[in-house]
């Protein structure tokens, strides 16, 4: 279904080739004609030819040109597309026409989707400099975080588009979130700035249709040779920027598109997972497939000696983007990236979001040391975030902090045996048991004598974990361990981030 516009469409031949170029919008001031590529400038009834865009680089996601949804009661179509280019990789901005005129962005979010609306408030003299990461700041009446400031390019564009950013040529691209869970975006590539105001959706939310069906994510141009061993590797997700080859473990970077220089860096010391990469699993109401796992180390702030491991499965449903599932020493955690950001004490001691109130747990280092699997950011062994834990019992809230962008997530404990049942591991279901067990649960129905002799082994136990050093945090999550860690680094490591990535 087309979006019925009242505003009287445009359609004219394209400089470059001939081929008819139609204009929907009459805010629309450029487009890229379908045929050659060329990039079209409108000014009145005449269009003008300001250069050739660059191939779009196939992400295959659902989302095409010409498919149509609703939003908030009013009937919209997607009608132009912009890819851009920072530090870790790509994403993408779709161009959505109302049916009332009005026009939006559906851009990426840390794997999920924010519909973001045009606002004509922006400081139009702050330079981008201004916003320091993690600083908070006034902006649009709200007060915000500043989550990330990139340097980032356009690498390519398809349809229609009110503006169109010079190709190639870098500009700043501002993102702040608010404690409301409102992302606000200022594109510099512009002056005055250009801000957009959005929040998160799913795409249920947005009822759409003429999507891409999932058979047409064809294998043709996904699967290529490792550029270190030489073995077959397949590409199963729509927007991986970084995948393991399942030979020799080797991270192959993905973020420039099947067919570029694809970089590799070789892993060495495999760790095993407890739940396979392609297993599915039913939680919350949905069926999660895990398609990434990292093993990740954290080193506490106030005491450089003491190290800790935990384990992170990344779980993608094709309809609801991604999530996190956390094995750490004190329990599992199900946890997904936040949209907004919490707003701090001045102490730091506590965070509030979403009307929540959680305290600090600890404050620590954490480093990527082994991953396997896709993933939708660009993940590298030996990354690097300042992390903090906040709790307010079983709920969880964590915050990430890499150089170039601040990173909250927010979830909840989860038990162990609903990990094993959601996965079909009730026959591993004591491997899977961590400190959320109850010490006294596998004690009922047991004789005085018998427990009285478990308590003695539970004594030795511990006298000899004492003088136990063969567990090594760095290759595994030691569930012996006797300090108890949180599901830090619950966000699962630093991601593209930010209100469009």
């Amino acid at each position: 279904m087309a979006v019925d516009s009242p505003q009287r469409s445009y359609l004219a031949a394209c400089p470059g080739c001939g081929a008819p170029v139609n204009f929907l919008s009459a805010q629309s001031t450029h487009a890229v004609c379908a045929y050659c590529k060329s990039a079209v400038l409108r000014q009145g009834d005449v269009l003008s030819r300001i250069g050739k865009m660059a191939e779009l680089f196939d992400d295959h996601s659902p989302l095409q040109l010409g498919a149509t949804g609703t939003w908030q009661g009013r009937a919209f179509s997607l009608i132009g597309r912009l890819q851009y280019r920072y530090s870790e990789g790509t994403w993408t901005e779709w161009q959505l026409l109302f049916a009332d005129a009005g026009q939006a962005f559906l851009s990426e979010d840390n794997g999920a989707y924010v519909l973001m609306l045009p606002s004509a408030t922006a400081d139009t003299s702050a330079d981008a400099a201004k916003y320091q990461l993690g600083r908070t700041v006034s902006a649009a009446g709200r007060s915000c975080a500043v989550a990330s400031n990139q340097s980032v390019a356009l690498l390519a564009a398809e349809g229609e588009l009110p503006r169109l950013p010079p190709l190639g040529l870098p500009f700043a691209m501002v993102e702040l979130r608010s404690s409301t869970g409102e992302v606000l975006s200022l594109d510099y590539s512009s002056q005055p700035p250009a801000l957009c105001i959005g929040s998160a959706v799913l795409l249920d939310q947005l009822a759409l249709h003429g999507l891409r069906e999932e058979s047409s994510t064809a294998e043709t141009g996904r699967r290529f040779d490792c550029p270190n061993c030489g073995a077959p590797v397949q590409v199963a997700l729509d927007k991986s920027k970084s995948i393991t080859c399942g030979a020799c473990n080797c991270i192959v970077d993905l973020s420039q598109g099947i067919g570029a220089e694809l970089k590799h860096a070789v892993q060495d010391e495999p760790v095993r997972s407890l739940i396979a990469l392609g297993t599915t699993g039913q939680l919350q109401g949905s069926a999660w497939q895990v398609v990434g796992f990292q093993h990740r180390m954290g080193h506490d702030l106030a005491d450089p000696d003491e190290h800790f491991g935990w384990d992170e499965y990344l779980l993608y449903n094709r309809r609801r983007g991604f999530t996190f599932l956390v094995d750490a020493t004190d329990g599992w955690s199900l946890v997904r990236p936040a949209t907004g950001a919490p707003v701090l004490s001045s102490n730091l001691r506590s965070a509030t979001y979403l009307g929540k109130r959680y305290q600090l747990k600890e404050s620590y280092q954490a480093e990527t040391n082994y991953v396997a699997g896709e993933f939708y950011w660009q993940v590298q062994r030996g990354q690097h975030t300042q992390n903090r834990d906040y709790s307010d019992g079983r709920n969880l809230l964590s915050m990430e902090c890499s150089p170039n962008e601040l990173t909250w997530s927010v979830g909840a404990a989860i038990d162990s045996a609903a990990v094993a049942k959601a996965f079909g591991l009730e026959g591993k279901k004591a491997l899977l048991e961590r400190s959320d067990m109850t010490p006294t649960s596998a004690l009922k129905g047991l004789g005085l004598l018998t427990v009285a002799g478990l308590f003695l082994g539970i004594l030795l136990l511990l006298l000899l974990l004492s003088r136990c050093a063969g567990c090594d945090p760095e290759l595994e999550t030691c569930a012996a361990s006797t300090t108890p860690r949180s599901s830090g680094g619950a966000y699962g490591g630093y991601s593209g981030g930010g209100g469009h990535k």
